[in-house]
């Protein structure tokens, strides 16, 4: 096999059979499919597959596609989000596998991001929360969905490195390393956006209607915090930015922030683990801070900042969380 070559399904399994290797191929479209709303058919997949599997039985190795799948009408269709990685995670979780992995081009997910910060290192073991969080405030290594199916069967997950098969990787699992900070990513593109009103004091369902102008257009919100008399939102499409404030004007001053950046520290971030916020904001001392968000999550304090000052946020939380200075 030349070095680069692209190989289909089928040419992958007569080069895994010249190799000494009983291999199977499966088709996806036998097995994998949609309901009505789009989402994984888990009880239709785990049947089919199983049902498969044990005619095909005594095979070492099963190769199937990634991605593709049948929607609830026969259709061919795709599972959208985190494509092949999605396919393994549905398909490991419908076998009950004892594990997933999922090979990529670097050696797991890193403390932070190597293309920005110095002397990033991997992170050997994530929580499943821990991970998402991560995928979804900037590490791209894994769609924020894609491990869902893992996660809910208690099947580890793990990422490794075709460059480097020795690697130890990341294991992404249900278990929680306590007391200690994982993981620092970041989120570009992010408009900041805040109501202020003297009438919101007291005002009942003021959140709500705020929140409705935003469904009614489709933008999901990131970051929320509120006072009194304001409520700020981060939101990071702005496809229909112009017609939300239009309509938030009809509730307060309306203000705008654009080019902004959420950073995301991930780890043990329990509200009774006193001192550990601390050591975050310590390390953003010297960056304008617009909004912070901590204590939805267990896993997470986020700040939203100005992405000209992100390198900066991202280098002084590795030297202060990781590198000890």
């Amino acid at each position: 096999m030349a070095q680069g070559e692209v190989m289909s399904t089928n040419m992958v399994v007569n080069y895994m059979q010249e190799q000494g290797i009983n291999a199977r191929l499966l088709s996806a479209l036998d097995f994998m499919r949609t309901d009505k709303n789009a989402e994984p058919d888990t009880a239709y997949i785990r049947e089919k597959l199983n049902a498969i599997l044990d005619k095909e039985a005594g095979a070492q190795v099963y190769i199937t596609q990634g991605f593709v799948c049948r929607n609830a009408y026969g259709e061919v269709d795709n599972l959208q989000r985190g494509g092949s990685d999605y396919s393994a995670s549905l398909i490991g979780a419908a076998i009950g596998a004892e594990e997933i992995q999922i090979w990529t081009d670097i050696d797991g997910m890193h403390n932070n991001d190597p293309r920005v910060v110095d002397k990033t290192q991997p992170v050997h073991q994530l929580h499943f929360e821990e991970a998402a969080e991560l995928a979804y405030f900037g590490a791209k290594i894994l769609h924020p969905t894609c491990i869902q199916p893992a996660k809910y069967a208690g099947i580890p997950v793990r990422l490794l490195n075709t460059m480097d098969p020795e690697a130890e990787g990341t294991t992404i699992s249900n278990t929680t390393e306590k007391g200690k900070i994982k993981a620092v990513a970041a989120k570009d593109n992010i408009t900041a956006i805040k109501i202020k009103s003297s009438r919101m004091l007291l005002a009942t369902g003021f959140l709500r209607k705020v929140f409705e102008i935003f469904e009614s257009y489709q933008t999901s919100i990131d970051m929320v915090c509120t006072s009194e008399v304001g409520v700020s939102m981060s939101i990071d499409n702005p496809t229909h930015l112009k017609d939300i404030v239009a309509e938030l004007k009809k509730y307060g001053t309306v203000t705008v922030d654009n080019d902004m950046c959420i950073i995301c520290v991930v780890g043990d971030l329990d509200w009774s683990n006193v001192g550990f916020e601390t050591l975050a904001t310590e390390a953003m001392k010297n960056i304008p801070v617009r909004m912070i968000s901590y204590g939805g999550s267990n896993y997470n304090i986020s700040f939203l900042i100005r992405e000209s000052d992100k390198k900066r946020a991202l280098q002084s939380l590795s030297d202060t969380l990781f590198n000890n200075k």
